[in-house]
């Protein structure tokens, strides 16, 4: 698929062009003229399972052929792997970590309420994860300068140091899922260098913000038939921008920091990443916009310099409506006011907020119509019918039963299903 290089390969799919798509017809591109069984060594991991699907979809429009081999970058942890034991249960470790808060809280019962032990220990958890992620010791948070602040980071360090026993080598037989995943990717690499394959090794569509993530694709783009397709990526955007991104402090919150990141690794610059398919995006002016309006918080006064020389701005706003609601319930009202406008008439629209809250206020309101959102997050156990009736049963253990209380696990469709 590639001609040989003496740099690391990476390619790029512009901001608001549909990456499934522009994917597929730059891969079709690369192995024409090949045959038939070429396309069935490539080796091609993604980072969702929507991904996966729509590119599937997308293959099976015809005509017919034979596909590569497409999975998601957690599936390399997936199977066994010799000296790698499967991982840990979550659960199990964050009542490890509950217990453990608990006894800290025992010895400084000043360091935090009761109550707020299980928090504590998810949070702890979460730490955990991504320190084992990162590949980040125990030591660099001790050495970490917070003078002005001393007294409280003390008091934080009593509860980073309980996850210290998980992040040394003899934290046990079976390591966390981070770290199962961390160590799985290092065999990995380690086996590339030795042996490297001599089929195409495609990563696509990830951004590399987890640590572990990010050495596989710096791996993968330096393999003989290896590329790593770089979704979004800014060519709008000035080298003296890119060059400011180094800094996490100040450019971390920027949606092209982690590309920064990759670059720098690979010793490259932006000007190396060549683009995977000439589709085009459907408004390069808002492209434009965009790019200038994320600018990092250090040169953000470059909006009084090249602001008045964008050009487009009619196009670049064109479609983009405004709406300042008074409430949250207001908001999902509007929002689900134009889902229920698109479902009549047969458009599709998709709602893209971290709110989930919002989330369900808009599919509550969706439902009031008889309309059901196909919601990619899923729903939480605790909102769904077995966890609402789990949740009525364990209500009834230590208190009073009354007849609302009754009334309302009796008619539950999970208990009143009979005739």
């Amino acid at each position: 698929m590639f001609e040989p290089a003496a740099h690391a390969r990476l390619f790029h799919v512009l901001p608001g062009a549909d990456f499934p798509r522009a994917l597929v017809a730059g891969l079709l591109d690369r192995m024409a003229g090949q045959p038939p069984e070429a396309l069935a060594r490539v080796e091609l991991l993604v980072n969702t399972r929507r991904m996966e699907r729509r590119i599937a979809a997308i293959l099976d429009e015809g005509p017919a052929r034979l596909l590569p081999s497409i999975r998601l970058v957690t599936d390399l942890g997936a199977g066994a792997l010799a000296g790698i034991p499967a991982a840990v249960p979550p659960l199990r470790r964050r009542l490890e970590l509950t217990q453990l808060v608990a006894r800290l809280l025992d010895q400084q019962p000043d360091l935090a309420p009761r109550t707020a032990t299980f928090d504590l220990a998810d949070s702890l958890a979460r730490l955990l994860d991504e320190m084992q992620g990162e590949g980040v010791a125990p030591d660099a948070l001790r050495k970490l300068d917070v003078t002005d602040s001393s007294g409280h980071w003390q008091r934080s360090l009593a509860f980073v140091n309980l996850v210290e026993t998980y992040l040394s080598d003899t934290a046990g037989p079976r390591p966390d899922p981070e770290a199962r995943q961390r160590r799985i990717i290092e065999a990995t690499i380690e086996r590339w260098q030795a042996k490297p394959p001599d089929h195409p090794v495609l990563i696509a569509g990830s951004t590399g913000s987890r640590g572990a993530t990010a050495l596989l694709m710096q791996a993968v783009a330096r393999l003989p038939q290896g590329a790593v397709i770089l979704p979004g990526f800014d060519t709008d955007m000035p080298g003296a921008v890119w060059s400011a991104l180094d800094d996490p402090r100040t450019g971390e919150d920027h949606p092209q920091f982690r590309f920064a990141r990759l670059l720098s690794a690979l010793d490259m610059t932006p000007g190396d990443v060549r683009p995977w398919h000439d589709t085009p995006p459907p408004c390069p002016e808002r492209n434009r916009l965009i790019s200038l309006a994320l600018r990092p918080a250090p040169v953000t006064d470059q909006w009084m310099s090249e602001g008045p020389a964008l050009t487009g701005l009619d196009t670049a706003t064109r479609d983009l409506t405004l709406i300042e609601a008074p409430s949250q319930r207001d908001e999902a009202t509007a929002i689900a006011l134009i889902l229920r406008q698109a479902a009549e008439t047969g458009t599709t629209a998709a709602l893209i907020t971290p709110d989930r809250t919002l989330t369900r206020q808009v599919e509550a309101a969706l439902d009031r119509w008889g309309i059901i959102a196909d919601d990619s997050a899923g729903r939480p156990l605790a909102l769904s019918a077995p966890g609402r009736f789990l949740r009525h049963v364990a209500a009834l253990f230590g208190t009073p039963l009354t007849a609302e209380a009754l009334l309302t696990l009796l008619k539950h469709p999970l208990a009143a299903s009979g005739g």
